[in-house]
């Protein structure tokens, strides 16, 4: 199928204010050379809803324009409880089974499981309801420590702002990692936030020093992704014993410095291929990987598929533009 272009976004009763500024910040004109969405809040019926703040929205769709829609996303509501109306979770299954992509982030994920979507699947909530998930529905298989967890034309998101997170994934699986770079910075927005919802749990790390040092060292081995980059000298900058950096960045990003230069080094090779052709060997070295070959073990691994492959399914740019 051919990436989403049309959006629709059910609002319960009660909608979180929150929710509804996500999606339509990040599904909003962001340019002329972005894809452009055509987004749309919708409603049991068209008129007004009132959101969690108490604030009515004026919302123009009915549940039909569900039945229009290649990305239908069920955002949270303060009466999650109870499960929605028929008449939505008809409008939410019938849109899975024409092959519409369907995500829900916080507590929407319990208008999908009320609708049987995320029966033997994989899924995620907020954290402090993820428990009552699990409980009220025993076929699905909750992980409450994931920011997002994709299945495929089913994917679920963690609360409140993690829906950013959600959204962002979203574009950058259909549209490439340039599109969801573009739209983050056009947000002022990390492109993808490393770890999961166990670094929000207890309270953060106690700002000093330390920390500042560590958010530098953070700084500056983005801007040195083609460096080795070994622990050892990430620990020496930020004035740190090798064993202090792993629990200060544990703490801090709730992933190790391994996973996160993968991460990064993998985000940088994919806007990479999207918008030059350098060759994939110089790609691969801008990145940090020592050869074409170590790069495409890890690209297969974590996305599927080769980077010459993934160039031609997201490359944005004519040839000789690198």
């Amino acid at each position: 199928m051919p990436p989403f272009t049309t959006v629709a976004a059910y609002a319960p009763p009660g909608v979180g204010m929150l929710a509804v500024g996500i999606v339509a910040e990040v599904f909003g004109p962001h340019g002329e050379a972005m894809p452009g969405f055509d987004f749309a809040l919708c409603a049991d019926r068209p008129g007004s809803v009132r959101s969690d703040l108490g604030v009515p929205l004026t919302i123009e769709h009915g549940l039909d324009r569900l039945a229009a829609a290649d990305l239908v996303l069920a955002l949270p509501g303060a009466g999650f409880r109870t499960p929605p109306a028929p008449a939505v979770l008809d409008a939410l299954s019938a849109a899975y089974e024409r092959g519409a992509v369907v995500a829900a982030h916080c507590v929407g994920a319990f208008a999908l499981a009320a609708a049987g979507l995320l029966d033997g699947r994989r899924a995620t909530t907020h954290w402090r309801f993820a428990d009552l998930l699990a409980r009220e529905y025993p076929d699905v298989a909750v992980e409450p420590g994931a920011l997002y967890l994709d299945d495929g034309r089913i994917t679920t998101g963690a609360g409140a702002a993690a829906g950013f997170d959600l959204c962002l994934h979203l574009i950058r699986r259909e549209h490439g990692a340039a599109v969801a770079n573009h739209v983050a910075r056009d947000m002022v927005l990390p492109s993808h936030r490393d770890g999961g919802q166990a670094q929000y749990l207890a309270a953060p790390v106690p700002e000093d020093g330390q920390d500042e040092r560590l958010a530098e060292v953070l700084a500056w081995a983005r801007e040195h992704l083609h460096e080795p980059l070994p622990v050892a000298e990430l620990a020496r900058r930020a004035v740190m014993s090798k064993r202090s950096f792993l629990r200060r960045f544990a703490a801090a990003t709730g992933t190790t410095p391994h996973a996160w230069l993968r991460d990064l080094r993998l985000s940088g090779a994919e806007e990479l291929l999207e918008t030059t052709d350098l060759p994939v060997e110089e790609v691969a070295r801008r990145v940090g990987y020592g050869s074409a070959a170590v790069l495409r073990e890890q690209f297969v691994r974590r996305r599927g598929v080769p980077p010459r492959s993934y160039r031609r399914s997201f490359t944005r740019v004519p040839p000789s533009a690198g």
